[in-house]
C-alpha cells in the first residue's frame, strides 16, 4: 500500500470532524494581500560583473503575501543573500499567484517565467497542493514539466521544500496533523523528483515562531522571509559558484 493510500485510510474516518474545521477555517481566516510594488528588481547593482538572473515561480509566498512590499519578499531577500555570497549583482523576477497549485502554475505562470531568460529558477510550491489535495501524479507531472521547460532554455532549476503545515498556527490541531503529514509525503516525492532531474532540493529553514510569521499565522513575516532566503542562499551558492 502506498504512503498516500495510508494517508487516505487514516483521514477518511476523520472527515466528519476535519471538513467542518476546514470550512470554518476558510471562512474565518485572516486574508492578507499580495505585496505591493514591482515584482522584479536588481540587488547589489554596485557590485562588478554581469548580473545573475534569478527567477522565482510559485504560490503566495512568491507573490509576497505576509509583507507590505516586494523588497521584503522572498525573491528580493534571496537576491540580496545571493549577491552577498557570490559578490555579483542579482537581477530577480517573481512570478507568483496567491492560492495557485502546481498544475495551475504550469499553465498560467510558466509562460510568464519563460518570457525572459534566467540563469536560476526556484520553484516554490506545496502548501496549496497539500490543502487542495492535488493528486500526487499531477503534482509531480506539473513540477517536472516546469523544470524541463526551464532547463530547455538553459536555466538551472531548484525546488524549495514543501513547508511543514503541522507548524501553521492558523490551522486547528487536527488539520495541522493531517495536512502536515500530507505535506511531508509531497516533500519526499519532491526530493526524489529533484534527484531524478539533477535539480537541487532546498529544505525549508524557518523557525515557526511568532516573530517569523505574519499576523495570519500562515505566511512568513519580513523576518521570516529573510531567514528563509538565507537558508536557500546557503544551499544554492555552492552550485552557483561551480557554474561561474
Amino acid at each position: 500500500m502506498s504512503r498516500h493510500a495510508l494517508w487516505w485510510l487514516a483521514t477518511l474516518p476523520l472527515l466528519p470532524l476535519a471538513l467542518p474545521l476546514a470550512l470554518h477555517t476558510r471562512r474565518t481566516a485572516l486574508r492578507l494581500p499580495v505585496a505591493q510594488g514591482e515584482s522584479s528588481g536588481i540587488a547589489a547593482a554596485h557590485l562588478p560583473g554581469e548580473p545573475l538572473r534569478l527567477l522565482l515561480i510559485g504560490e503566495s509566498t512568491v507573490a509576497g503575501v505576509g509583507v507590505t512590499t516586494f523588497d521584503q519578499s522572498l525573491a528580493s531577500c534571496l537576491a540580496v543573500a545571493l549577491a552577498e555570497r557570490l559578490g555579483r549583482p542579482i537581477r530577480w523576477r517573481a512570478c507568483g499567484e496567491n492560492g495557485i497549485t502546481a498544475p495551475q502554475a504550469h499553465e498560467r505562470l510558466l509562460p510568464l517565467g519563460l518570457a525572459e531568460p534566467a540563469d536560476l529558477a526556484l520553484l516554490v510550491f506545496g502548501v496549496n497542493d497539500t490543502t487542495h489535495l492535488t493528486a500526487s501524479k499531477r503534482w509531480l507531472q506539473a513540477l517536472a514539466g516546469m523544470a524541463n521547460a526551464l532547463e530547455g532554455q538553459g536555466c538551472r532549476v531548484a525546488f524549495s521544500g514543501v513547508p511543514p503545515l503541522q507548524h501553521f498556527s492558523a490551522l486547528p490541531w487536527l488539520l495541522r496533523q493531517l495536512m502536515g503529514w500530507r505535506a511531508s509525503l509531497l516533500d519526499q516525492e519532491l526530493q526524489r523528483l529533484a534527484q531524478r532531474l539533477g535539480a537541487l532540493h532546498c529544505v525549508l529553514d524557518l523557525p515557526f515562531e511568532a516573530r517569523y510569521l505574519a499576523e495570519d499565522g500562515y505566511h512568513p513575516s519580513a523576518l521570516g522571509y529573510r531567514q528563509w532566503a538565507d537558508g536557500l542562499a546557503e544551499r544554492l551558492t555552492p552550485s552557483l559558484l561551480r557554474l561561474a
